[in-house]
């Protein structure tokens, strides 16, 4: 066993390769890892449950044939804790289900399983992914909040707990934590990854989400959950010809920290030769704010159906996001996701030669205080039209605080959109 401590966190896939040159070890990484969280998870609260060094060692050493020759050697994987587990609690940040253990896992944590990861834990999650937040703090700032409803994974990935994790997405709760913990976040386009075992809150709009430190990590991670032959298979970075710039006032508040922000990344783009178009009108981003939110509270009120039997330990956000749903006519809800349809098809054959679009992350800086996560308009337009999105960081304010941008992609050109996102991400830095 390798003992070297590197000084900075690395990547998985950067780990893999010094583990193949034989400079490092998938015990060291973890090691350095468990390191981290002993020295910050006092304060941080990243985590529900995780495994102890021992129990990490144990797993690989009775395994170490498979973990040695499979793509992911072993290496250590946070989960939200709405994705089931066989082997850990999944509590999905309500008393309501203290101590539930799943019988299986979700699909998503066996595929990884399959391909070598080892889940060292799961990450604090709000209240069933919603508003309420847990324990998490951002790392960046310890009086913010991390954002939500993926606090826990956010966290742990900027912190350099872990190299990967995985969340979710219902309206922002990949996007902005990684925004404003300064990771990369992806989601991908709805209905490219199994849900299977994973909590639901609103089926139209619900989503996987991966949480790393580099691009190249979300790829591979993708690669794995869409079982391909050879997922550590490299390509080329794409530059883009043309970008749509969202400044995002038309979705709600945009921060002057974040509206610089953007200017500077189109100012990036510019000087690269990148053409940046402008819509000739954004009230569809408003629209599409107002249509999210009315088939978020439908689904939930359906979804949620046993926890409802439990008012009295439900937080008064999502009793009334279940009344706001109860009350929602059916016609309504099937307007509203007739609407959404509409406007994606509209943006579609709109800006069909457009290769992304930019926009903010989040509205601002993550907000001081840990009584709320943030607002979440900058993601409901993209994700109810189930658009493939991934967050980029490296911007930040004068006190240094990240202000993530994310890159938008047409339905199911994921990894063309990753190509360009990692074009794009030094030149962030």
């Amino acid at each position: 066993m390798h003992s070297n401590t590197l000084s900075q966190p690395i990547g998985l896939k950067q780990a893999l390769t010094l583990i193949k040159t034989g400079q490092y070890s998938a015990e060291a990484v973890v090691q350095d890892c468990l390191d981290r969280i002993e020295a910050r998870e006092p304060e941080v609260g990243a985590w529900q449950y995780r495994l102890d060094a021992a129990d990490y060692l144990a797993e690989f050493n009775n395994n170490r044939a498979f973990y040695e020759n499979s793509p992911l050697k072993g290496l250590p994987i946070g989960i939200k804790d709405i994705i089931d587990t066989a082997n850990m609690p999944t509590e999905m940040g309500s008393p309501i289900h203290k101590g539930r253990q799943p019988v299986d896992d979700a699909s998503c944590v066996a595929l990884l399983r399959q391909a070598g990861g080892i889940i060292l834990g799961k990450t604090v999650t709000t209240e069933f992914a919603y508003f309420k937040p847990g324990k998490t703090a951002n790392p960046r700032d310890l009086t913010r909040t991390p954002g939500g409803s993926s606090s826990g994974s956010a966290a742990a990935v900027a912190d350099g707990m872990v190299p990967v994790a995985l969340g979710s997405q219902t309206a922002a709760s990949v996007i902005r934590p990684a925004a404003y913990c300064g990771t990369v976040g992806y989601v991908g386009t709805r209905g490219e990854f199994s849900l299977r075992g994973i909590q639901p809150l609103g089926q139209s709009l619900d989503s996987l989400g991966l949480f790393s430190r580099q691009v190249e990590d979300i790829e591979l991670l993708r690669a794995i959950l869409l079982r391909q032959p050879e997922p550590l298979a490299c390509t080329d970075v794409i530059q883009p010809e043309r970008i749509l710039l969202c400044r995002g006032d038309a979705a709600g508040d945009v921060e002057p920290e974040m509206a610089a922000a953007i200017e500077r990344a189109a100012s990036i783009l510019n000087t690269q030769g990148v053409e940046l178009v402008e819509p000739a009108e954004s009230d569809w981003l408003g629209e599409l704010v107002q249509l999210h939110g009315l088939i978020m509270a439908y689904e939930a009120a359906r979804n949620l159906a046993l926890e409802s039997n439990h008012p009295d330990l439900l937080s008064p956000a999502l009793q009334d996001l279940i009344t706001q749903g109860l009350a929602t006519p059916r016609a309504d809800y099937l307007d509203a996701l007739q609407s959404v349809a509409d406007i994606r098809s509209h943006l579609a054959n709109t800006y069909q030669d457009v290769d992304a679009i930019l926009a903010p992350a989040a509205p601002g800086v993550a907000p001081k205080g840990h009584e709320r996560t943030g607002a979440p308009h900058m993601s409901r337009p993209w994700q109810a039209m189930g658009l493939p999105v991934v967050t980029l960081p490296g911007l930040s304010d004068d006190n240094g605080l990240p202000l993530g941008i994310q890159l938008i992609g047409q339905p199911h050109t994921d990894d063309r959109l990753l190509r360009i996102a990692r074009w794009l991400e030094p030149l962030l830095k």
